[in-house]
């Protein structure tokens, strides 16, 4: 019997020891812990020398995890699994996370460097006085081309993707809103576009362009443009960016229909551990020199006034990434069509691909 109490005694004390060493690891590895910060945000979506003074400033350790598309990062929010502190999500589904109340309120007052955001991107449809999310990066939508490959051709429009001319030329972004968005533009429709008879004009649109498709692809389409092994992608503009800094043959066009004008902004998830780290982090990704330390790294539009002043003049007076008040009324901003259309969207989308193939 002392042997058998001895036994138990043992068990317990190493059961102690292991369940102190996970919550150890949890507290490290992005579950808990108030000098833990867990960041969910796009992939190479900031410069890591940030990260680091950011915790070399606050004394708060951040775990950093990626993701490669909103609905990816909607999923991991709702299933609640993985407790995150702040995310970076993009308009139609901040709107969407707002609207499912997966995301808390934002206390202002705890945010003094939010006076540097210009007011054109604040207070949007999406999420009216920015009660729940604040602004990181803007951009568009838009066509990145190579001259030398598609005989001195400047593309303008969306239409002119459908050049006969084009064949086997153009690499297309992942994207169901992208592409969908691409061909109603190029029909003269809203990219928010919900009639059924516009949308099958739009995929039937899509599969009359499927000869000038090279390839469907996600983060390899910049290095693919980069090496010209494509004359044309269609591209967020922060990404055109970047390909056009590796390959000076490269330009990038806004179309004449209008396209998308899109914002990712930073929220704090309902199942935030350290909200006042969350605050504290947004605050300093405000301040004038590490967004535009960040704009410098990531190549995206920056949406701090104070900081744009602080980039080199010929990149605040680029308009390809910058563009004036007269292309800007041509965008649209992705809209929240609701969990059924965005399905829908997603199943003519897929439909389109599996032509393709």
């Amino acid at each position: 019997m002392k042997k058998l109490i001895q036994l138990f005694v043992a068990i317990f004390l190493i059961s102690g020891i292991i369940l102190f060493a996970l919550n150890r690891l949890n507290a490290t590895q992005g579950y808990s812990g108030e000098n833990v910060l867990n960041i969910y945000n796009w992939g190479d979506y900031i410069d890591p020398e940030l990260i680091d003074q950011f915790e070399k400033e606050s004394g708060i350790k951040v775990v950093y995890q990626t993701f490669d598309s909103n609905e990816a990062m909607l999923t991991k929010v709702e299933q609640g699994g993985t407790t995150y502190d702040i995310a970076v999500p993009s308009d139609y589904a901040i709107a969407k996370m707002i609207d499912e109340e997966l995301v808390l309120p934002i206390d202002q007052t705890k945010i003094p460097n939010l006076k540097n955001i210009d007011e054109r991107f604040l207070d949007l449809s999406f999420d009216p006085g920015n009660r729940y999310s604040i602004p990181y990066f803007w951009g568009t939508v838009g066509i990145v081309y190579n001259e030398k490959l598609i005989d001195g051709k400047q593309p303008t429009s969306w239409k002119d993707l459908w050049d006969p001319a084009l064949k086997n030329q153009i690499l297309l972004a992942d994207g169901a809103r992208e592409v969908m968005g691409m061909s109603l533009n190029s029909l003269g429709h809203s990219l928010n576009e919900t009639d059924e008879t516009k949308l099958q004009a739009a995929k039937a649109n899509l599969m009359e362009l499927t000869p000038n498709i090279k390839a469907i692809v996600g983060d390899e389409i910049k290095l693919l443009l980069a090496n010209e092994e494509a004359g044309i992608g269609v591209v967020w503009s922060g990404d055109a960016n970047e390909i056009m800094s590796e390959n000076e043959n490269l330009n990038y066009v806004i179309p004449k229909e209008g396209s998308n004008v899109w914002f990712d902004n930073i929220v704090i998830p309902k199942t935030a551990k350290n909200v006042d780290g969350a605050h504290q982090f947004i605050d300093f990704m405000l301040e004038p020199e590490n967004a535009a330390k960040n704009a410098d790294y990531v190549g995206y539009s920056t949406p701090n006034a104070a900081a744009l002043k602080l980039l080199d003049k010929e990149v605040r007076e680029d308009e390809r990434f910058y563009p004036n008040k007269e292309v800007t009324d041509t965008l649209e901003v992705y809209e929240n069509l609701g969990k059924e259309m965005l399905a829908h969207y997603n199943e003519l989308f897929l439909e389109f691909k599996m032509h393709k193939k």
